[in-house]
Formats: structure tokens, sequence, C-alpha cells
């Protein structure tokens, strides 16, 4: 029998820097035939034009599949089965699969479905790795400590339920096989021991915690953990339970954990003048309405290149990423995403 063509899924919060490790990962793909399947939460693939333009043989078009209709752990059977059999399908079959999830997106039903009996015998989970943003835990952002919420909760009636924030966030921790904290260039050698260390502790054991700055880390680090992780599912079980299953149906896999706490919408504006002076904007336009992410590409006035725009927080990065093409409109076009309520009027009015 064939050996099983290996599959790494990349999940983690919004803004962590999965892309991020990703591109790095395809470029130094030393000769690895990488196929990338990416869930975008919203309607503007940011993330695959980002990937499909880094220009290398390792991550031809045809090797970037997006999955866009909805939450990649909701749509299991209606996109991501008959996505990954169609990479199986190809006489060219790819060396490894790379899964980039949504940040709002589970790890354990990908690496559940991947026990299907259409697949289980061609594909297994090489490993989950959960990329972390270590300057937003150094803040503080999430609560992670089980006895001090169970203290606020018994102190205050309103805190019964963790946000749903800091739910997805354990839970992608508690699937995890590898740990990436990064971003670690923004809070130095201490903060990032400090943060590695916190997550090892509360980590199942065994997890490999790692640290980095821009997601560089060596494919060898990443690829080939050999874990098997679809055959390891009772140690990597969702800590809050949000997904409830029919156990009298095998056919019914239909779960439900909350994603209409969360919104997105797709703004559209002409050329911007001044990067500069439009990000610092973009930082002050996320602040006063607590927007949790905001990515996309803008055309600046007389620059032949597209400007990308990748926003967590209050932290705005923008880079050159490549020339437009011809006939290629030169708008700018952001995607905003945050939980539900969001002003999406001033928040249009503010950009525009």
């Amino acid at each position: 029998m064939p050996s099983k063509i290996p599959a790494t899924v990349v999940t983690g919060f919004l803004g962590a820097g999965k892309t991020t490790l990703i591109r790095h990962m395809l470029t130094n793909a030393n000769g690895k035939r990488i196929a990338l399947i990416i869930n975008e939460f919203g309607d503007l693939g940011v993330d695959g034009e980002i990937l499909k333009g880094c220009g290398d043989a390792t991550c031809r078009e045809e090797d970037v599949v997006e999955l866009s209709n909805g939450c990649i752990c909701c749509t299991v059977a209606e996109d991501f089965i008959p996505t990954l059999e169609k990479l199986l399908a190809r006489p060219d079959k790819p060396d490894h699969i790379v899964i980039e999830t949504s940040g709002l997106a589970l790890p354990q039903p990908l690496v559940r479905a991947f026990g299907w009996p259409e697949i289980r015998t061609r594909l297994t989970v090489d490993g989950v790795v959960t990329v972390v943003d270590g300057a937003a835990v150094s803040e503080g952002r999430f609560a992670h400590d089980e006895a001090a919420l169970d203290a606020q909760r018994a102190a205050d009636d309103n805190l019964d339920h963790e946000t749903p924030l800091s739910e997805l966030f354990e839970d992608q921790l508690a699937c995890a096989d590898m740990i990436v904290v990064n971003k670690t260039d923004l809070i130095g050698e201490a903060g990032a021991e400090s943060v590695a260390t916190k997550l090892g502790e509360s980590a199942r054991p065994g997890v490999r915690v790692v640290r980095t700055a821009m997601g560089a880390l060596p494919v060898e680090v990443l690829l080939g953990l050999n874990i098997g992780a679809e055959d390891d599912l009772d140690a990597r079980h969702e800590v809050h339970h949000h997904h409830h299953h029919d156990d009298d149906d095998e056919d019914d896999h239909h779960h439900d954990h909350g994603h209409d706490e969360f919104e997105s919408f797709v703004l559209e504006l002409p050329e911007i003048a001044d990067p500069r002076a439009f990000a610092a904007r973009l930082a002050e336009v996320i602040r006063a309405h607590d927007v949790l992410r905001l990515k996309g590409f803008a055309a600046v006035a007389g620059k032949p290149m597209r400007l990308a725009i990748q926003a967590v927080g209050p932290r705005v990065d923008t880079y050159f990423d490549r020339a437009f093409t011809a006939g290629e409109p030169r708008a700018t076009r952001l995607v905003v995403i945050g939980e539900a309520g969001l002003d999406r009027a001033a928040i249009s009015a503010a950009l525009a």
C-alpha cells in the first residue's frame, strides 16, 4: 500500500501570522511540492492572493485552493473533503498538504475529517500547528488561568461564560502538536520566554513550543512531525464542547459553534495618496471601533505596485507585493472583521 500523504493544519487566532508563516515555508520549501487549502473569513481572498503572489515554483497558482463558502470546520462535507479528493486525484500529487484555517475556525473537526472513509487510507495529519500572537498574549488579552476566571465568575454574575474569542483560542491550543509563539520581536527575549513558558505549561504533554518573528521557521521544524493526529482525537478534544453531533446519525456532521458572534464586510475605496497616513488612519479606526482584523490591498497614486495591508489590533503592516496587471482596477479593497455589531457606516465614513 502506498504511503499516506501528510497534511499539516495551521490554525491560530486572527492576525497571529499564519499566512506569513506559510509564505516563509513556501519560499524555503527546498523543492518539496506543497499544496495549500486556505479558508477565509470574509469575502475578499486576501491570504490566497498573498500566497499566490509569492512567485515561487513551490506555490504555483494551481496549488492554492481557497474555500470561502463559510468556516471550513462547518463545511467539511460540502467543501473540505471534495477539495482533498481533487488534490489526491491529480497526476502530480503534492508531497505535503498545508491547510490554513480561518482565525475563527476550530481545528478539531478538520482532524476528525481525516477519519472519513474517502480519505483515511490516503492522507494523515502530520501535525496541528497553532500560531500565537506573542505580543497579544504578553498583554494578557486572553484568560488562560481557569482558577482566576472561576473567581471572577463567582464575583460577577455577568461572567457566566468566557468570551467567544478566548474559547476559540483555548480550543486551538488544546489541539496543537506545536505552538508557534510569533511576533517575538515585539516583546523582547524575556517577554517571549515568559509567553512560551506559560503556553508550554498549559499545553498537552509532548507539545513543542517554538518562538519566532515574522513566521521565519525552517520547513523541517514545521513539517515532518509524523503525529498521525487523526488517531489521537481523545487527547485533543474541544475544551468548550462547541459541537453537537447526533450520535444516532453518522451522516449528520453539522455543528454550531457561534460564528454569529462575528461579522465581516468588504470596503471599497479609490486610490490612496499617502500609505503612511492611511495606515495611521486605519489604526485610529481599528481602535475606535474594536476591529479585530483588517486586511486587503490598496492602490497608491503614482505607484505601479499594489500595497498589501495586514492589521491586527492597532498594529498595521504594509508592503508592496506585486505590480498591478494589465486591466486590473486600481482600487483599494479591504475586508474588515470584528465581533457582531460593527458600525459599518461609521467605519466606511472614517476611511472614505
